[in-house]
């Protein structure tokens, strides 16, 4: 029975508060944040210092400026720890928490927590077989409307860019099922909410097997594209259960994520589907991330680690710093 710490009561903390008091094989310790007033049922602690019952592990969801600080705060009480993603703010810290855990015997994980969907995990799957032969290019869409409530009297009315929010998951699952990313351009598109605040744009990926990508994405144009969308695993997004990336090989293609399998010959006769099989979700995907955590902690090889998740924070930084050192398109006349 694992001893667990939650530390940082916004919306995924209380998410993971409940996870782990429905879980056998973990008890909860308690929930460490300075508002008192959050979530008053549960054993309350303002800081991690507070705590002096034994903690075999900790969930860090705490702003993502702070994951490199509280990080290494844990790491030198030797806890072992789920970090929520990003795994930090900038590569300085996440490099910072490395170091400061390679420094202990704590593991880490890092809650990209959509590489335990079994759809994603059933791609990467098929990927590797070479079921559409060697990948040659993917195209991702998520194009979501928020709602304007999201962004008014909060950090994110001019910082909350979908790069670090939301496309940073979609970034870690062409890493994860297609290959390592070596290269971006992105293009940003015009704001329409009337801030210098990103909303829009497109970028283009290279990987290092050769294969190219693409992503366009929006947080004001309502579409039913997206993961979650898609997917149906956000409460919040309503689920429209339609494809929004679509990746091509030597041999056919793939759609995703109703895992759709194509394969021909030439363009001389259509493409045709093949049966490929759904996979059933035995458990929720933070519920199996959680799983994976306890046999984290037991010595099993985490799915991605610190080290793992400063990758594809890079990624995501490099096409931030492009997006904002450029110029929003403009119609022309």
């Amino acid at each position: 029975m694992k001893r667990i710490l939650v530390v940082g009561g916004g919306l995924i903390g209380i998410r993971h508060v409940k996870a782990v008091q429905a879980h056998p094989r973990c008890a909860l310790v308690g929930l460490a944040d300075p508002d008192m007033t959050i979530a008053p049922d549960v054993p309350r602690f303002a800081a991690m210092d507070e705590v002096e019952d034994h903690v075999d592990g900790v969930i860090i969801a705490t702003p993502t400026h702070l994951h490199s600080v509280h990080g290494s705060e844990a790491a030198a009480k030797g806890w072992h720890m789920l970090i929520e993603k990003p795994v930090a703010g900038t590569l300085e810290d996440a490099r910072r928490l490395e170091t400061a855990l390679g420094q202990t015997n704590v593991r880490s994980l890092v809650g990209h927590h959509r590489r335990y969907h079994a759809c994603v995990q059933h791609l990467k799957t098929v990927l590797a077989e070479g079921r559409i032969g060697q990948v040659v290019n993917a195209a991702l869409l998520w194009c979501m409307r928020k709602p304007d409530a999201y962004f008014e009297g909060n950090w994110r009315t001019a910082g909350g860019s979908p790069v670090m929010i939301n496309l940073v998951h979609d970034i870690d699952i062409l890493r994860f099922c297609i290959g390592e990313i070596v290269a971006t351009s992105a293009l940003r598109g015009t704001a329409t909410r009337g801030t210098d605040r990103i909303e829009s744009g497109a970028v283009a990926l290279a990987f290092d097997n050769g294969a190219t990508g693409t992503i366009s994405f929006a947080d004001n144009a309502p579409s039913p594209w997206g993961f979650e969308a898609g997917t149906g695993e956000n409460p919040n997004i309503g689920t429209t259960g339609q494809d929004m990336m679509w990746i091509t090989g030597t041999k056919g293609a793939i759609s995703f994520p109703s895992m759709t399998l194509w394969q021909g010959s030439d363009w001389g006769s259509p493409a045709v589907t093949l049966p490929l099989g759904k996979v059933d979700q035995d458990a929720a995907p933070l519920d199996a991330q959680l799983d994976h955590f306890i046999d984290v902690m037991d010595g099993a090889p985490p799915l991605i680690d610190v080290a793992d998740a400063t990758r594809t924070l890079g990624v995501a930084l490099d096409i931030e710093t492009q997006l904002a050192g450029n110029a929003p398109h403009r119609q022309t006349a």
